[in-house]
């Protein structure tokens, strides 16, 4: 089980030991005899474990029903896509019951970003240049290839229709936006539009906890892949950009800097800094 310091210098856990859960009789099968984790970071409605077994590697174990199901869906097909494109999880089985989901991949060597900032601030600066330069080759994948939408035209529709019927959840809002109403951010995003796009193959929450790290023998640090592809597709390339740096302020505002130098930026654009931020407020 690993350990992080939160924010407040406490130290939270990520995964706690489980129980298996219900399973349909291809995995009950197939993971007979492995140690359940069940991971307790971002997992957005869906239940995701960590599957260990001595002499193999890790698996992630990812189901849900409902809404949960369609997502899980989406991001089986974007992983397949993904595979050998960018550094994602290995697939070994999908299967989707009457009224569930199950997405079975490989685990990803090394921890999480998120982890790393935790347990060795003095090598933030570092940290934050290798997601910069990590970022900068992932979107130098040809957007035309991409068989997924994720422009802000078709993101504000659901937007919209997500205020409508009532789903954004203003507790969750980032501390600069706490006490807004949904309808608040909603006027704020619109106000800022016409935006004209850079499209790039975007990651869609290109946050802290969905990258993973590792040192190599030199001590020298690299992101190893990313993972939680559900809501990946063409998209403005500061729709990354901005959540990756919106996380980087949590530990340092000055960390963003590093960030955006790395990945090749001398003067970002706040405006299309603020606009991705408050869209994602949406979701």
């Amino acid at each position: 089980m690993n350990d992080t310091l939160d924010h407040d210098g406490d130290h939270s856990p990520r995964e706690i030991p489980s129980l298996a859960p219900d399973l349909p009789p291809s995995l009950a099968t197939r993971l007979v005899g492995v140690d359940w984790h069940r991971n307790l970071v971002g997992e957005a409605g869906a239940s995701v474990h960590r599957l260990h077994r001595a002499g193999e590697p890790d698996r992630h174990l990812k189901h849900g029903d409902g809404d949960a199901a369609v997502a899980i869906a989406e991001e089986f097909a974007r992983l397949q896509w993904l595979q050998d494109r960018w550094p994602v999880p290995a697939l070994l089985h999908f299967e989707a019951t009457a009224d569930r989901c199950w997405l079975l991949t490989r685990t990803l060597p090394g921890r999480t970003t998120y982890e790393w900032l935790a347990d060795h601030p003095e090598r933030a600066p570092e940290i934050a240049a290798a997601i910069g330069r990590f970022l900068r080759r992932l979107h130098e994948l040809p957007s035309a290839t991409c068989p997924f939408n994720a422009g802000h035209g078709l993101q504000l529709d659901h937007a919209r229709r997500r205020l409508e019927a009532g789903l954004i959840d203003a507790d969750d809002f980032d501390d600069e936006r706490q006490g807004w109403s949904p309808e608040q951010v909603w006027d704020a995003l619109n106000a800022l539009l016409p935006l004209a796009e850079d499209p790039v193959v975007s990651h869609g929450d290109f946050s802290l906890d969905n990258l993973l790290m590792e040192a190599d023998e030199g001590g020298a640090l690299a992101v190893t892949g990313v993972i939680d592809l559900g809501r990946a597709g063409i998209a403005d390339r500061y729709r990354d950009l901005a959540i990756l740096a919106n996380c980087l302020d949590e530990f340092d505002g000055d960390l963003r800097d590093a960030f955006f130098t790395a990945y090749g930026l001398d003067t970002p654009d706040t405006r299309k800094l603020d606009f991705h931020l408050l869209l994602d407020e949406c979701f």
